[in-house]
């Protein structure tokens, strides 16, 4: 599976080593570099582009600015001299953030990552029935099963998921935008940035938390309409 990445830089030394770097990679193809996001946008366009290597100081608009104003579901790895807007950075679901100068073992755990999500993006999730209950994560090594109806949330934490099941937590190398995109979206919500949730679990709800059980979520609140509309629907008794 070869995946389709671009370069967004105005640096052509950067480019030009980031290149290099793609070029080293079997599964990487290189689909064209841009020196803005403004000039990127003809090669998404064109493009069903995988990966977007992207700089932060750039003229006109910068990488953060572009990627809150941004659709695109393309993997995003920062490529950038600026370690200060990590945190930022991955409150946007960056997958992940390097800084320059970039090795390219550290540049080649970033492109692995995103290989991986990818793959898992394969996997079509549609409405569970007898014989679509389930969906398979990788976690500390192994593939294991997981039961839609015994996920009862997921929290993220960086570029990791935290998945909290009946019996057991488990730590998924995937993005929160990642799985919601992937889980079935009549049992499970994104209630938060933060925080996706089995919507039969949730026991009862009180200004903008939601009481799973042991566990209290709170709502963002401008999810929280969405939220209490989805969790109630045409099931509230009137007087």
């Amino acid at each position: 599976m070869k995946l389709k990445c671009i370069i967004i830089d105005d640096e052509p030394i950067a480019r030009k080593v980031l290149q290099e770097f793609v070029e080293e990679i079997d599964y990487l193809e290189l689909a064209g570099q841009a020196e803005n996001p403004l000039k990127s946008m003809t090669l998404l366009n064109e493009n069903d582009i995988d990966i977007i290597f992207l700089d932060i100081n750039m003229p006109k608009i910068n990488g953060i600015d572009f990627l809150k104003s941004s659709k695109t579901t393309a993997s995003i790895i920062m490529t950038t001299a600026y370690a200060q807007y990590a945190a930022e950075a991955y409150g946007l679901d960056v997958l992940d953030y390097l800084v320059k100068p970039i090795a390219f073992d550290r540049f080649l755990r970033a492109c692995n990552k995103a290989k991986e999500i990818r793959e898992l993006k394969k996997i079509k999730q549609v409405k569970p029935n007898k014989t679509n209950d389930h969906f398979f994560i990788k976690c500390n090594n192994q593939i294991e099963k997981v039961f839609y109806e015994e996920l009862i949330y997921a929290e993220a934490m960086l570029n990791y998921v935290m998945l909290f099941t009946n019996s057991k937590k488990m730590i998924v190398y995937v993005t929160i935008k990642s799985l919601e995109e992937q889980l079935p979206a009549n049992m499970f919500m994104k209630v938060h940035k933060s925080f996706i949730v089995n919507l039969s679990k949730i026991i009862s709800i009180e200004g903008n938390i939601l009481d799973i059980g042991n566990e209290k979520i709170t709502i963002s609140q401008n999810l929280k309409d969405k939220v209490i509309s989805e969790v109630v629907k045409d099931k509230m008794i009137k007087r």
